[in-house]
């Protein structure tokens, strides 16, 4: 018996998937090369026209447009999917924070802040002698003080740019 709460993907999702595949393959790329190649050799025949031109400016044009949004959404799947996969990882693991479940969805401001923090992370790591030692982001939440002013100058700089 099958899941119901699985949904099925409609037609335009398969229909895009299968046409985003066939686009990438080498076959593809090989068949749009021959074309190219045959407006290129027709060009004598046709005296090098204006419509000669723009017959492969408008198809290339008109393929282009449509590919473009082919490409976008299946990057956004893949982008979804990837960002569902990092959450399940983070909330799954005892010891990561889960400050970082959906970190994609904060501003730009406070990923700021959060790079501050793991460079701080890296460089108590770099200390260690130990390649088997680790440090939390908690234990870096505990020097805020002193990373605070930091923040602010780091946001100073930004400004001043």
């Amino acid at each position: 018996m099958k899941n119901k709460t699985m949904l099925h993907p409609s037609g335009f999702e398969k229909m895009a998937s299968i046409v985003t595949k066939v686009c990438g393959s080498t076959s593809t790329f090989v068949i749009a090369l021959c074309i190219i190649i045959a407006w290129l050799i027709s060009g004598p025949l046709f005296h090098y026209s204006d419509t000669w031109q723009l017959i492969i400016n408008t198809s290339t044009t008109i393929i282009t447009f449509l590919m473009v949004f082919l490409i976008q959404r299946s990057q956004n799947k893949d982008s979804l999917a990837i960002h569902l996969k990092l959450n399940e990882l983070i909330a799954a693991h005892e010891y990561a924070s889960n400050r970082l479940v959906s970190v994609e969805d904060i501003s730009e401001e406070e990923l700021k802040v959060l790079q501050i923090f793991f460079k701080e992370l890296a460089a108590m790591t770099k200390n260690e002698l130990s390649l088997h030692q680790s440090h939390s982001i908690d234990e870096v939440y505990t020097h805020h003080k002193r990373k605070h002013s930091k923040v602010k100058s780091y946001k100073r700089r930004l400004s001043e740019k």
